[in-house]
């Protein structure tokens, strides 16, 4: 196994997960408004769905993996978007969370079929699968595996917003400390995208 390529993934994997997107800024207002164990199963069902999710996008790229000219399109495609990721999230302003309104709780289907039409999730996966498909191995255990380690990676994300939903307000109310953490995570977003156009 490539050290390198498992310690960019994982560089990318954990800035993507734990900026704002639609799981996150969901566990947010749901933990503010229910607490955190109420929150629990929804984050169960993302965690779910997300997975299903990967797999799904494993297979497809397992089936262009043999027209290399494609595969070098999707994977300098990953690492324009990933850069262009990095430079809106150092470019951008973090505001408070919008108060929401009380809801009736979700739970573990509604978090499960989220995943499904959240486009910050496709992406994100076939960013992975295109640059990062072949880090285990080839065929499709490779691809589970890959998506079982960015679910390890990934899941303390949404408890982390759940269970600060309500802190979270609080600091990102400074906009300095808000706008250090976004270069910081942008920085290390568009170091990963110049890293997969490097040979190896």
């Amino acid at each position: 196994m490539d050290t390198s390529a498992l310690i960019a993934l994982l560089v990318f994997i954990v800035p993507m997960c734990f900026t704002p997107g639609p799981n996150n800024m969901l566990c947010a207002a749901h933990g503010a408004q229910h607490g955190f164990r109420s929150t629990v199963p929804l984050t169960l069902g993302m965690l779910t769905g997300w997975s299903v999710l990967g797999v799904i996008v494993g297979v497809a790229i397992t089936a262009i993996e043999s027209n290399q000219n494609f595969f070098n399109l999707l994977t300098y495609a990953g690492a324009a978007y990933i850069a262009y990721l990095g430079y809106v999230i150092a470019k951008s302003e973090t505001k408070p969370l919008e108060e929401t309104e009380a809801t009736d709780q979700l739970g573990f289907l509604t978090g499960a079929m989220l995943q499904f039409v959240n486009g910050k999730a496709w992406i994100h996966f076939l960013a992975i699968m295109a640059t990062w498909g072949t880090l285990f191995g080839q065929g499709i255990t490779a691809k589970v595996a890959l998506v079982a380690l960015n679910a390890f990676a990934g899941y303390p994300a949404v408890l982390v917003w759940a269970g600060f939903g309500v802190a979270l307000r609080r600091t990102f109310s400074s906009q300095q400390n808000a706008k250090r953490l976004n270069i910081a995570l942008g920085a290390s977003l568009v170091g990963v995208a110049i890293w997969i156009l490097l040979p190896h």
